[in-house]
């Protein structure tokens, strides 16, 4: 019996679109008077499909990498089609489409997809991603491929290796092998379900890895903040003349100390962000990337001095540009020559300010609030844990307070 010719149909699924406006793209496989649909895993705007040529029109990113895709997924169906008939054995469109399906699986490993990943979302650094944000992904990228070479003992692995007590394994490695906390292990958790969300969308497997697998958040630690003496030690620290960026990093995490600024809030304030009130005192007003929350911080003497060393009249920056990444670096670097135990971070500096400078010197909670640009006062109420200074001062101020009161019964 002569066997009909395998055709391939690429259609719009325009009744199903998503929350962007994009349709999925749908494809049909005809063959021997079998038939079997399958989806492309891509998807985009309506508008932009030709129904005609089964492609998307015009030259943009979007149009281009799409349709080079589809293109790679029609030589896909053709060659799995060849090989068949080269096996002399009846199949249907359905076993088509599973070979298919299986190439498609063998051919993208765990950290290929990863990488995919990273590559979008550098995309939309200084969009909808921070550049922060973005380098904690490189950092998980890091773990991930350590914990693949010491459970698998391969470089990569494909997601069929991948089986359901994958996140449990690692779990272990996270929090025993690399002393991470339960926070942290959520983190590269999150990530890990994030890729195998995108892997299932494009065919890459055959189920969502993880789905219903809930990352517990772990106990919410208070912040840490610097107390006087070991803000004092990194204040005292000297540089030689070529150690330039290590000193930068330096004056700007005292920049964040005594103003409770995050680091990318700081890397982008420029001259319209300094204002001077009636009295000539200087503040720093704008509005926090996180939640778009206006800030307003009256700058101290020290955050003043380091400002006045760094700004130049005809530069918009207030402040030198440095990555995230040297920072966190030198920080290290820094608590190492200061000899102070406590871990510096980008957002220690915050916390010191937060705690040691604002709300140990009398500075009430919901001013402490605004200034920091927390959306919630209960945010704020985490820093203001009691220090032993802080009690001390405090009862000292009962004890003056009662000194000639009398009990009467």
């Amino acid at each position: 019996m002569q066997q009909d010719k395998m055709k391939v149909l690429l259609y719009l699924k325009k009744s199903s679109l998503d929350k962007s406006g994009q349709a999925p793209i749908m494809g049909r496989i005809t063959y021997n008077r079998t038939m079997a649909q399958f989806s492309t895993k891509l998807s985009c705007r309506p508008q932009l499909w030709n129904t005609r040529e089964s492609r998307l029109n015009g030259k943009s990113r979007e149009a281009v990498v799409t349709n080079a895709k589809l293109e790679q997924l029609l030589v896909l169906i053709q060659q799995t089609y060849q090989r068949l008939s080269e096996r002399g054995m009846d199949f249907t469109a359905s076993d088509i489409k599973e070979e298919v399906q299986g190439s498609m699986q063998s051919r993208t490993s765990f950290l290929q997809r990863y990488d995919q990943m990273l590559e979008d979302l550098r995309q939309q650094v200084g969009i909808e991603l921070t550049d922060c944000s973005f380098s904690s992904y490189q950092v998980v990228r890091t773990h991930l491929q350590a914990f693949i070479l010491h459970y698998f003992h391969s470089k990569d692995i494909s997601f069929g290796q991948i089986t359901d007590d994958f996140l449990d394994q690692l779990q272990v490695y996270s929090t025993d092998e690399c002393n991470h906390s339960q926070g942290y292990y959520r983190k590269i958790a999150l990530a890990v379900k994030k890729v195998c969300r995108l892997a299932f969308r494009e065919g890459l497997t055959n189920r969502f890895l993880f789905e219903h697998i809930k990352i517990e958040r772990g106990d919410s630690r208070l912040p840490r903040a610097l107390d006087r003496a070991s803000l004092d030690k990194i204040q005292q620290i000297h540089f030689e003349e070529y150690e330039v960026e290590l000193q930068l990093a330096h004056d700007l995490f005292l920049f964040t100390c005594y103003t409770g600024v995050s680091f990318c809030d700081m890397v982008c304030l420029r001259k319209e962000h300094l204002v001077q009130d009636d009295a000539g005192a200087r503040w720093l007003k704008f509005r926090r990337q996180k939640t778009d929350t206006l800030c307003r911080i009256k700058l101290l003497p020290q955050a003043e001095e380091i400002l006045n060393q760094y700004h130049q009249t005809n530069e918009e920056r207030l402040l030198p540009a440095i990555s995230y990444q040297a920072y966190r670096i030198h920080l290290k670097a820094l608590q190492l020559r200061a000899g102070v135990s406590i871990p510096l971070t980008a957002h220690i500096g915050r916390h010191t300010f937060a705690t040691l400078i604002t709300l140990e010197n009398g500075v009430p909670l919901e001013t402490v609030s605004k200034m920091l640009g927390h959306s919630s006062v209960q945010t704020t109420e985490r820093y203001a844990q009691v220090t032993p200074t802080k009690l001390f001062e405090e009862f000292g101020r009962f004890l003056s307070f009662t000194v000639d009161l009398t009990l009467n019964i």
